[in-house]
């Protein structure tokens, strides 16, 4: 009769249960007549030849053969070369035995278990460090058919610390309490690494792979994988690595941060200003040479922009950014938001100074793109401008620029002295819009039209108040078309011209129209001087003389408003006038004393009146009523901002 498959297995199971007793008992004999010495030597000898490091043990030793195999070392030491520090030092080193060759009174590390190790990686100027002895000799013995095969194939670390110096490039750096775990499968050329360490106060996920251990080892080409991610950054590599003589990497590298700013500060570096710099995303190939990243197909985001090109990054002795990049959309109002040209909630120039760190950190080279750029209140179109940063000096072109309903062309440049910012700048605004312009380069508001603007301007100090304290330069704008808001002039000289002492009344309204407007100007010290200022218009004219105050932002000028007269009709009615105050809003009157001139009445009075006293005390009744001021009587205080300026009209 045929056995069942359940009598068959217990019948199978008889002898294995028999084998594995025997077995048993054959290893708790051992156990007992294992020589310790022999086991423990064997085990040093064999982390010897596989590290190439000196072993040194300076605490106790534990063997034990039942229940569990292994060989622990209490204060050990692997030191290389002539080094007197050790490379490596732990507190307990377990080397756990293989079981089946232990019967066999072969000694067989099948992994190595380190408790609270301290690595100690120190490398030389020559690129060489106190582990190359470890590197070489590991891939010496993995390589096949080796003279002393490596026997184990896991390191597991616990608790652990590295400390890196590098006092060639003054680096010096620290990883605490690493979990980690080392593989290499003995059927595989495989290697990995994973666990996690604390950098720099954020805990860190890691883990790196390579598809050929060996070749990696030697320099060869092998594949690499590599990840790391922790709060401030995320990291992720795909490609292969060979170190012949240098390192080279080459692969697809991406990089996501919820904030490159605190990303920034984790790896050391400053982040430029106190904007911006918050989400970014990086994904590109990569290909690494030494210290440089050159990468290609980059797609680049960082606070909503998303641009695309190439880039390049070396890093010898000094970082160097170069970088060709497309984009649709650009906003660079995050990395001007706190720069502020004005005191807040008033019209002074800001006088805090300036924070010029970031001038002396990188160098820079930047081409870059857009369809359309946004920058504070200002839109522009399509913009192409180049940004160099070298040795603590900024420059920034603009090749074209859509810009205020025309293109605008030029170059702006900032070179650091101390805590002085030396400013250079020049340019070009073609067929614009003249109160877009104006309000927003200048905060003129008065001023419509379309025209074109030149500026050539040099200034320095370590606040925008010093700046304009000491500007320097030219400026000159031809305009057409347009108006100059806050009077009428047409309609003023026609009322002053039939009744002189009407009073101006509340003239500061309205708009005087012109055909042609030239402005041209010279800043010295921080003063603008009128060259030639012309304002012509279908009925009437504007010339003006004098200066205006940077520093201050005021004007203070004199200037002839004429009725244009019918061709050949008698001269037109002229009448000199003053505008003094804000850039903001200024104050325009005629001047009295040709009012009084032009009156039938005063004119004889002013020229009777020969004693000097007698003269100002006319000229100041006849200026009440007037509401002017006579040339050359003290001025008084303006009215406050805002306060219309009306006279009471005489009898």
């Amino acid at each position: 009769m045929s056995l069942t498959v359940a009598q068959r297995m217990k019948r199978l199971g008889v002898p294995v249960a028999a084998f594995f007793g025997v077995a048993l008992i054959g290893l708790v004999g051992a156990s007992w007549f294992l020589n310790r010495d022999a086991l423990r030597q064997a085990v040093e000898a064999q982390i010897r030849a596989v590290t190439g490091l000196d072993f040194v043990v300076n605490g106790k030793i534990d063997v034990s053969v039942f229940p569990a195999s292994y060989v622990a070392f209490h204060d050990v030491g692997l030191k290389g070369g002539a080094t007197t520090d050790p490379a490596l030092a732990v507190d307990v080193l377990t080397a756990n035995l293989r079981l089946l060759p232990l019967l066999l009174r072969r000694f067989e590390i099948s992994d190595v278990m380190m408790l609270r190790p301290h690595i100690r990686v120190v490398r030389d100027g020559d690129g060489e460090s106190n582990w190359t002895p470890f590197i070489d000799t590991i891939a010496r013995t993995m390589q096949p058919g080796a003279e002393n095969p490596l026997s184990f194939s896991e390191i597991r670390i616990q608790d652990g610390l590295l400390t890196y110096q590098d006092a060639a490039n003054r680096v010096d750096e620290r990883m605490g309490d690493i979990d980690l775990s080392l593989a290499w499968p003995s059927i595989s050329r495989s290697f990995a690494a994973t666990g996690e360490f604390d950098w720099r106060g954020e805990r860190v996920d890691a883990s790196v792979s390579t598809s050929d251990f060996v070749a990696a080892l030697s320099g060869e080409r092998a594949g690499l994988k590599a990840r790391l991610a922790s709060p401030p950054l995320k990291l992720a590599f795909d490609g292969t690595v060979a170190n012949r003589t240098s390192l080279m990497m080459e692969g697809t590298l991406t990089v996501d941060s919820p904030s490159l700013r605190n990303a920034m500060r984790w790896a050391g570096q400053a982040p430029p200003g106190t904007g911006g710099f918050g989400r970014f995303a990086l994904k590109a190939r990569a290909n690494v040479v030494g210290a440089s990243i050159a990468l290609t197909n980059v797609n680049v985001e960082l606070d909503g922009n998303v641009a695309e090109g190439v880039m390049t990054y070396a890093n010898n002795g000094r970082q160097t950014l170069q970088a060709t990049l497309a984009a649709g959309n650009l906003d660079f109002t995050p990395y001007i938001s706190t720069f502020r040209l004005l005191a807040s909630g008033a019209r002074d120039w800001n006088r805090q100074l300036f924070d010029l760190n970031a001038l002396s950190t990188t160098d820079l080279d930047m081409r870059l793109s857009a369809a359309k750029v946004t920058v504070g209140s200002s839109k522009l179109g399509r913009t192409a401008f180049g940004a160099n940063l070298r040795n603590g000096a900024l420059a920034l072109s603009v090749g074209e620029a859509q810009m205020y309903g025309g293109i605008a062309r030029g170059s702006f440049g900032i070179a650091r002295a101390d805590t002085v910012a030396d400013i250079k700048a020049q340019f070009q605004f073609i067929d614009v819009d003249l109160q877009a312009c104006a309000s927003e380069l200048f905060g003129v508001t008065k001023l419509t039209g379309r025209g074109n603007l030149n500026v050539s301007l040099v200034a320095s100090g370590a606040s925008p108040f010093g700046l304009a304290q000491s500007l320097d330069g030219s400026a000159t704008l031809t305009g057409q078309n347009g108006a100059i808001a806050g009077f009428n002039a047409e309609q003023l000289l026609k009322r002053l011209e039939r009744r002189p002492l009407s009073g101006a009344g509340n003239f500061r309204s309205g708009s005087t129209p012109y055909d042609t407007l030239t402005i041209a100007l010279k800043f010295s010290d921080g003063i603008a001087t009128a060259e030639d200022i012309r304002v012509e218009g279908p009925s009437a004219r504007l010339t003006l003389t004098g200066t205006a105050s940077v520093p201050m932002r005021e004007y203070d000028m004199k200037g002839i408003a004429s009725l244009v007269s019918a061709p050949n009709a008698a001269a037109g009615f002229e009448l000199p006038f003053v505008v003094q105050g804000p850039w903001e809003d200024p104050l325009i009157f005629p001047d009295p004393e040709s009012l009084l001139r032009r009156s039938p009445g005063a004119a004889p009075l002013l020229d009777a009146v020969k004693d000097r006293k007698t003269r100002d005390a006319v000229r100041s009744v006849l200026e009440r009523i007037t509401g002017g001021r006579p040339a050359g009587a003290p001025e008084a205080a303006p009215p406050a901002a805002g306060v219309p300026v009306e006279a009471p009209k005489a009898n």
